[in-house]
């Protein structure tokens, strides 16, 4: 079943419904401030693998989220809910769109992994499969490489794995807990298992977290969606390492993504998804 094509008003509509953007997002406002002050301090987890061109501080990190995400541009707001302006995450889907487009012209291959794998590898996975229908190679390399990554308790041991398409990681302990990670490690290992290979870098990676900015970092475009406390997505697009970082919460239901692939897939002109 073909699904009706989505205006731009109905797509909005939909954001403030699910709260994926709007006027009360689901991540407060003290949330995001510490994750600005986190990455201006250059904390690790918070540059996400990117390497600034220049020092970022608190300040210019509230400025550039404020014209970028549509946050309250003020620091002397520190608690309550913070906004998503919908009209910018429009704006991005419609830029994502572009890239799929002209990665598509050129049957071009593609890589896509996730940080979120219980609610963002649907959205993921949907583009991938619209770009294979339209003859791009679809890329899942290192599947079953293990790997130590640090956390806030100390290690864990992971895994590189798949759901469908969209690399993910799992792990080492437990085969069916999907692992959440801001980690560019995931994404620098699939790249280097494709270059020990002797087979080319692909030409688009979709991800979020450490896939975008672990992909933009090798100068490979890169374009996908980050939260209002995801900086290092919208420093890495306004220094042009990423090609496009969508605003919008990154936490809801992974149902609630589906009218945003959609629309981004009607909107490159791609094959429409089917049930």
């Amino acid at each position: 079943m073909t699904r009706a094509e989505l205006t731009r008003a109905e797509l909005i509509a939909h954001l403030l419904r699910h709260r994926l953007a709007g006027p009360a997002v689901p991540t407060p406002r003290q949330n995001n401030l510490r994750h600005y002050r986190l990455f201006g301090q250059a904390d690790p987890a918070a540059l996400m693998g990117l390497d600034p061109e220049r020092r970022w501080g608190p300040g210019a990190v509230l400025e550039l989220m404020a014209e970028r995400v549509g946050v309250h541009p003020d620091f002397g707001y520190g608690q309550g809910p913070d906004t998503i302006d919908p009209e910018r995450t429009v704006d991005a889907l419609e830029r994502l769109a572009g890239l799929l487009a002209a990665t598509a012209r050129r049957r071009g291959s593609v890589l896509a992994g996730t940080g979120h794998p219980t609610k963002l590898a649907g959205f993921h996975g949907a583009l991938a499969r619209a770009l294979e229908r339209a003859g791009c190679a679809l890329r899942t390399p290192a599947l079953g490489t293990r790997f130590r990554e640090p956390t806030p308790a100390g290690q864990r041991t992971c895994v590189l794995d798949a759901v469908g398409p969209v690399l993910v990681v799992r792990s080492a302990d437990s085969a069916r807990e999907l692992l959440h990670t801001h980690s560019p490690q995931p994404v620098r290992l699939a790249l280097a298992a494709l270059t020990a290979a002797g087979e080319p870098l692909p030409d688009l990676v979709l991800g979020d977290h450490g896939w975008l900015c672990g992909a933009g970092r090798l100068g490979i475009p890169a374009g996908g969606p980050a939260d209002s406390n995801d900086v290092a997505p919208f420093v890495a697009e306004a220094e042009g390492t990423v090609a496009v970082a969508v605003p919008m919460d990154d936490g809801a239901h992974p149902d609630c993504y589906r009218a945003l692939s959609d629309y981004v897939l009607q909107r490159a002109d791609l094959a429409p998804y089917k049930d």
